[in-house]
């Protein structure tokens, strides 16, 4: 029997049942079971957004039928040649069309511009990027997911997700000297893995929230996403409409958290004074260890900023430590403020003279090195970087070696040549948060009221959306690749100025797939006429590109086989019509090599049935798989996937 709905029990409520609450539209907000919820708001990126207006576009909707979308961009600033200028074009112009906000290059990376310029709590946020819950800061629901969801979030359409556990994360304590937001979410990682987030979201309460600040409060929600979170979300508070007051935006604040005597499903403490500077070590954010096992260690690149570390507080932190001394000579030192109204607040300041003067390099706001555009490293070479993620490759060379760790651990190290415990410069700077940030929305461009009238405009690498067919109802071919765990989208779609280019560009961007973990892998699949995928266990991890999931259905693969999958992963499969069939015994992972051939048959009942078995032809044995699916998911396969399952419909689904 169905657990009972809290929604219909006059019981306390935690923060997320209120905000779910508040926006729920279909299912049953039971976890596991599938829940439709309203958006209130939609944020994209240039990297998934032009994909994403190019689906509003195929799916015929006149105008965007939700209160608010803004279009940002902010990850292919830097122009090598037409082609992204191309795509910020036509993301301008579609934007005006269809009666959305953009953001243009420079103005900031997504995330903080939508928490400085209209986030607001207890609004739901649906977000093209993965580290969209960075706005869960300010107590909103704010959830990354594939470009076809939010796609169909435009035009009015829920969004569906399977109702996460609620996990409490208590914080007591304070924060020692030196030590930052980033180290806590850095604590959680090394406690909990990549994996511990799968099927959660954190609600962050306790004594100690009230002794972080909003942008410590937005790292440590933004980079829940290397937990594997749906989200995380933290109460609205006293420091929360200060922080709104300093924005000048007073009027959105409203007091939001939970009922006394609220309960969840599980809870996590956190003392933050115990918690020490903290470094994740190459190949993965999980991979954390105190800074001082790795101390000493010589690095050629220090990078601070991302949407994760670029808000005035780390921006700050760093202008001090840096005042009156200078970068190593051996270290490239960028930062990348993460807003024009952060950099304009420092240059007013006086900041960026000191930080020039030190040394340091001061980029555009902009996500830049942290997908691999811009400020590559040296082949060979060691980066560290206060960022939020460091797969491999995902700087922009294959071999990289990049460190993860907080602004202040990053900026002492770019002053000593080598890594360091920032504990050994002394006192620690505090800091000072302006009565007022400078008010900056030269950048932001508002929806025009003759928007319908507009033109959209689309440069000559801008190509249609392809459109799933439905699959046979027996599916046959070869493993074309056969990975390990924790495959990230990187691996699958790389990152890098080169390849991200191609965004808007499936039949380009396709040839990519798999490029830096088996270059033959697209002639492979082209040779076969398209097969199936065997990996291990949280495949499809980090961002959430669709292309990871588009450029394999391009190319013919039909399944993907794997010990389990990440959220926004699986559902951009299922929206693209790949079967996500995960194995119901993970040795039978083992026994399978890369060319067998494979068949799945009665697919249809299969998948009503929620049961299925995969034949290994060559080896003359059944494999049991998983595919469990809501009605809605099942609907979608076997059309050939959402985009073509709405334009049946004439509606989002």
């Amino acid at each position: 029997m169905a657990e009972p709905s809290w929604e219909s029990s006059p019981g306390p409520r935690n923060l997320v049942q209120k905000l779910i609450a508040g926006h729920r539209v279909a299912g049953d907000a039971v976890p596991g079971s599938e829940v439709g919820i309203r958006a209130d708001q939609v944020l994209l990126t240039d990297t998934n957004g032009t994909m994403t207006w190019l689906q509003f576009e195929a799916m015929g909707f006149d105008h965007v039928r939700i209160p608010l979308v803004v279009t940002y961009a902010d990850h292919q600033v830097y122009q090598f040649d037409s082609r992204n200028t191309d795509d910020h074009r036509y993301l301008a112009t579609a934007s005006q069309r269809y009666g959305g906000y953009y953001s243009k290059p420079g103005n900031g990376i997504s995330h903080q511009v939508h928490l400085e310029t209209f986030g607001a709590p207890g609004l739901v946020l649906l977000g093209s990027d993965s580290h969209t819950p960075l706005c869960g800061a300010l107590g909103m629901l704010a959830v990354g997911a594939g470009g076809l969801d939010v796609a169909c979030a435009m035009g009015g359409g829920p969004f569906f997700l399977a109702m996460p556990r609620v996990v409490q994360v208590v914080l007591t304590g304070r924060l020692r000297p030196w030590v930052a937001a980033k180290d806590v979410i850095l604590e959680l990682l090394r406690r909990l893995t990549v994996r511990g987030g799968f099927g959660k979201i954190f609600e962050y309460g306790g004594p100690g929230v009230a002794a972080l600040t909003v942008p410590q409060r937005a790292t440590i929600a933004n980079m829940g996403a290397e937990l594997g979170l749906t989200t995380s979300v933290f109460p609205s508070d006293d420091v929360t409409r200060s922080y709104f007051a300093r924005l000048g935006r007073d009027s959105a604040w409203r007091p939001l958290g939970p009922d006394a005597g609220a309960s969840y499903d599980e809870t996590i403490a956190v003392d933050l004074g115990s918690i020490e500077p903290l470094v994740a070590l190459p190949g993965s954010p999980d991979h954390v260890v105190p800074v001082g096992e790795v101390e000493g260690t010589p690095v050629e690149q220090v990078l601070v900023g991302s949407c994760t570390n670029g808000s005035w507080e780390d921006m700050y932190v760093v202008a001090e430590i840096m005042r009156g001394r200078r970068v190593h000579a051996d270290v490239s030192f960028v930062l990348f403020p993460a807003s024009q109204q952060i950099l304009e607040t420092m240059a007013r300041k006086g900041l960026v003279a000191d930080l020039l003067a030190a040394g340091a390099v001061v980029s555009e706001s902009t996500c830049g090195a942290c997908p691999g555009i811009g400020h590559v490293p040296a082949s060979g070479s060691r980066s560290l970087r206060a960022f939020n993620r460091n797969f491999p490759g995902r700087s922009g060379v294959k071999g990289d070696q990049v460190y993860l760790s907080s602004s202040q651990t990053a900026c002492v190290s770019a002053l000593r040549g080598v890594i360091t415990d920032p504990r050994r410069l002394g006192r620690s700077p505090e800091v000072v948060f302006p009565p007022r940030f400078t008010p900056s929305s030269a950048g932001l461009i508002a929806p025009l009221r003759d928007g319908p009238e507009r033109e959209v405009l689309k440069g000559p690498n801008i190509r249609e959306v392809p459109i799933g067919r439905p699959p046979a109802d027996e599916i046959t071919g070869p493993v074309l690749i056969k990975l390990g765990d924790k495959v990230s989208t990187d691996d699958i779609s790389p990152s890098g100025a080169n390849v991200l280019v191609f965004r808007s560009n499936v039949p380009a961007i396709a040839e990519f797939t798999f490029r830096n973990t088996d270059p033959e892998f697209v002639a492979r699949a082209r040779a076969a006429g398209g097969g199936f995928v065997v990996a291990g266990q949280i495949y499809g991890q980090g961002s959430s590109r669709e292309i990871a999931a588009l450029g394999p259905m391009y190319l013919g693969v039909r399944g993907v086989l794997a010990k389990s999958f990440a959220r926004i992963h699986r559902a951009n499969l299922i929206n693209w019509g790949i079967l996500p069939l995960e194995f119901a015994d993970a040795a039978d992972y083992d026994a399978i090599q890369q060319g067998s051939r494979l068949r799945v048959g009665n697919l249809a009942a299969g998948l009503a049935g929620g049961g299925l078995q995969v034949e290994d032809l060559a080896a003359g044995r059944r494999i049991g798989v998983r595919c469990v699916l809501t009605d809605r998911e099942r609907a979608i396969l076997l059309a050939g996937g959402r985009l073509a399952h709405t334009r049946v419909l004439g509606q989002p689904a």
